[in-house]
């Protein structure tokens, strides 16, 4: 226990004085590893950098992204937004529906919160702001909005937890489509409530033929989360093979159908989807070095004894592991926190007879809200970024969708049927 706290802490401070996450771990790894192991495990850290970075299911986070960057660039997302605009336009505030509705779909290729809220904040803050929305509140409800990516499927944290706690994926997407209805609901009917108190106004007037225009417009955009997902709960592939399908799927809509990809947008694409996923994959590769260390010192098993000694209640357990999620979402990335802490919480989480796809979704939430939470919280700084707005002033009103986001939590940890219930249907 001793000796994973040092570690904790040492790689606390190397990322508050700005060094990066990646060489932090790798920095506290080779320093712990020379330090009991001597030269002699030098040979090995290069073997198990690469085993860690060359797991077969983790091809699907970079195939997800380069989708969800050739979609954005295809004029997939303007096409959504349209369709999500005729739906909720006429709703009071109604463009802060249409940001709830589009991240809705816009969830279901991309898998990332910060590309939701880069794709479509881009356009949809602006709008807001043009027709008289405070900043702040734009910024709020689109970034609470963009934190549907990570709970709806394909999510990226979701890939990168079964890898680390090795259960299905699968399953993980499942358990998270109920709760990620909830809680678009749930940031509906605040966005209502604020739309109210602030005044705001309707953006258009409810349309049939408008509904059935765009709807024909974005036919194709609709047909991508069907093929994915349905090929992927259908057993047909498995979700790196989706991933795949998705990228083959954006290219022939975009090169084909839509007729909006150039050669230009596809590099810039290609160029986005390898930069992100570098910093993940980097991620990855310096946290199994971590991770062997800290299972050979046997410390994921002194932690799990450590807590049973104080109690082996599973809702007690879920209640400290919340606060722990919690509280390291405000501080790290949800990649770097989920590659640093699942494979040190699993022996617990087993050991008090938590389903591992129940806590994959509690952390996956967990985490999601970080992204809402200063002083990281990446998705809302783009958000910030974008509306021109002071982070705290957002995070001011962004304390309602915020207060949503920690009702699902508290449902899905204590009434596991809500994330659960498909799960136990289909797969078990």
């Amino acid at each position: 226990m001793t000796t994973m706290l040092i570690l904790f802490a040492a790689v606390i401070v190397l990322v508050i004085i700005n060094v990066p996450i990646a060489v932090s771990l790798g920095i506290v790894a080779v320093v712990a590893m020379l330090t009991t192991q001597g030269t002699d495990s030098l040979p090995n850290m290069a073997v198990v950098i690469y085993n860690g970075a060359t797991n077969f299911p983790l091809l699907a986070i970079p195939l997800f992204i380069l989708a969800g960057a050739i979609m954005n660039a295809s004029g997939i997302s303007q096409r959504l937004i349209a369709f999500a605009s005729s739906l909720f336009g006429w709703v009071k505030g109604g463009l802060a529906h249409v940001s709830i509705g589009a991240s809705l779909f816009f969830a279901e290729i991309s898998g990332s919160a910060v590309a939701d809220v880069a794709a479509l904040g881009s356009i949809l803050i602006p709008g807001m702001k043009e027709k008289g929305y405070p900043s702040a509140y734009a910024a709020a409800a689109m970034s609470s909005a963009a934190t549907l990516a990570v709970i709806i499927p394909p999510s990226i944290p979701m890939i990168l937890y079964a890898v680390m706690a090795e259960t299905s994926v699968v399953q993980l997407f499942v358990a998270g489509v109920v709760p990620g209805l909830i809680g678009a609901l749930g940031l509906m009917l605040v966005a209502s409530y604020l739309a109210h108190r602030y005044n705001l106004p309707r953006d258009e007037r409810f349309s049939i033929a408008r509904v059935m225009q765009t709807g024909r417009e974005a036919l194709w955009a609709f047909a991508l989360p069907i093929i994915i997902l349905g090929g992927i709960f259908g057993g047909i592939v498995t979700a790196t093979e989706g991933a795949a399908l998705a990228v083959v799927a954006s290219l022939f809509i975009g090169l084909v159908v839509y007729r909006q990809l150039n050669l230009k947008h596809l590099r810039a694409a290609i160029v986005e989807g390898g930069t992100q996923t570098a910093v993940v994959m980097l991620l990855v590769a310096t946290s199994a070095l971590l991770g062997g260390f800290l299972t050979e010192a046997q410390a994921p098993q002194a932690l799990a004894k450590a807590v049973s000694d104080i109690t082996s209640n599973k809702w007690v357990v879920l209640a400290l592991l919340n606060v722990v999620f919690l509280l390291l979402g405000m501080f790290l990335h949800s990649a770097a926190a989920i590659i640093l802490v699942v494979p040190i919480v699993m022996p617990l989480v087993r050991s008090v007879g938590i389903d591992p796809v129940h806590f994959g979704l509690i952390v996956t939430i967990n985490l999601g809200i970080g992204q809402q939470t200063p002083p990281v919280a990446s998705v809302l700084m783009v958000a910030s970024s974008i509306a021109k707005a002071s982070v705290w002033d957002v995070t001011r009103v962004n304390v309602w969708f915020i207060g949503i986001l920690l009702l699902v939590l508290m449902l899905v940890t204590y009434v596991p049927v809500t994330g659960m219930g498909l799960v136990e249907m289909f797969y078990r």
